[in-house]
C-alpha cells in the first residue's frame, strides 16, 4: 500500500480544482456527462449549446451536486456565435485552462444524396468551430504557460461507415487539426488530444444505431460486443484534462472496445 503522502500526490494529479473549463455541446448527451464529471473533479465550468432548455437541465443537474456553472446559448454553425462564445469565456475567466470541443452534428445520408447544406453544417460545427475556438483561446494559454484542448472526434474518422461521409470527413479533419495544435503549441505546455469513440449510447447514438437491425451487426464487429457509455468518454476527458496526462500530446485515442484493432 502506498504511503499516505504518495496517495495524496497521486490523487492530486487528477484534481481539476479551480481549473477554468469551456465545454461545447453541453445541453445533453456527452457534453452534459463531461460537464458533470469535470465539475466533480473541482473544475469551474462554462457550458454552451444551441438548446437553452437542455442547457438549463444540465445547469440544474450540476447545481444539485453543488457546482455553479455559467451558461451561454450559441449556434456553432455561425462564425459570429463561435467568436462571441470565446470572447465571453475570456471575459469571464481571464484564461480558459481547458477547452472541450464536444459539439457535433451528423446527418446520415449516402454520398449520392448528401446535400451541400448538410456537408457545410458538418464542417462548420465539427471542424471549423473547434479551430476558431482554439485559435481565439490559445494565446492566453500560451501566456500562462499551460493549457488543455480536448477534441471529441469519432471512430468514423478512421473507419469508413456507410452514410457518414460528411461526418467522417469533418472528424478526420479534426484529428489532423488536433495534431497540428500539438505540433505548434506543445512548446508552450499546451496538450491537444482527440478522443475517437465508437457508438456511445446517447440520444443521438440511439437515434442512429438503436434499431436492432442496424445496431446488432455493428456490435458484432466490436470485440467488447457492446456500445460505449457516456461516462466512459467523460472519464477519458477527465484524464486528458488533468495533470496526469501532461506528456500525452497530439494523440487520437480510440475509445472503441477494440473495433479498430481487428
Amino acid at each position: 500500500m502506498l504511503p499516505a503522502d504518495d496517495m495524496t500526490f497521486a490523487s492530486s494529479r487528477f484534481s481539476l480544482d479551480g481549473r477554468r473549463v469551456l465545454i461545447t455541446g453541453a445541453s445533453r448527451g456527452l457534453g452534459a456527462e463531461i460537464a458533470a464529471c469535470l465539475a466533480s473533479a473541482g473544475a469551474r465550468l462554462m457550458i454552451s449549446g444551441r438548446d437553452p432548455i437542455g442547457l438549463e437541465t444540465t445547469r440544474e443537474r450540476l447545481l444539485q451536486h453543488g457546482c455553479h456553472c455559467h451558461v451561454m446559448q450559441a449556434d456553432l454553425q455561425r462564425v459570429a456565435d463561435v467568436q462571441h462564445l470565446a470572447d465571453v469565456a475570456v471575459e469571464l475567466f481571464g484564461t480558459v485552462d481547458i477547452l472541450v470541443n464536444n459539439a457535433g452534428v451528423v446527418c446520415v445520408e449516402d454520398l449520392l444524396t448528401t446535400t451541400l447544406d448538410h456537408w457545410q453544417q458538418a464542417q462548420a460545427v465539427n471542424l471549423r468551430a473547434p479551430f476558431l475556438l482554439a485559435q481565439r483561446l490559445a494565446p492566453a494559454m500560451i501566456r500562462q504557460g499551460r493549457g488543455k484542448i480536448i477534441n471529441i472526434s469519432s471512430v468514423a474518422s478512421v473507419l469508413a461507415l456507410e452514410g457518414h461521409a460528411a461526418y467522417s470527413a469533418s472528424k478526420a479533419g479534426l484529428n489532423l487539426l488536433t495534431q497540428s495544435m500539438a505540433a505548434e503549441w506543445g512548446r508552450y505546455n499546451i496538450q491537444a488530444n482527440a478522443i475517437a469513440p465508437t457508438v456511445i449510447l446517447t440520444a443521438m447514438g440511439q437515434q442512429v444505431w438503436g434499431e436492432a437491425s442496424k445496431g446488432d451487426p455493428m456490435k458484432a464487429r466490436i470485440p467488447a460486443r457492446r456500445f460505449g457509455e457516456p461516462h466512459e468518454v467523460a472519464d477519458l476527458v477527465h484524464f486528458l484534462a488533468s495533470d496526469a496526462s501532461n506528456f500525452i500530446n497530439g494523440q487520437v485515442m480510440r475509445l472503441d472496445g477494440g473495433l479498430t484493432a481487428v
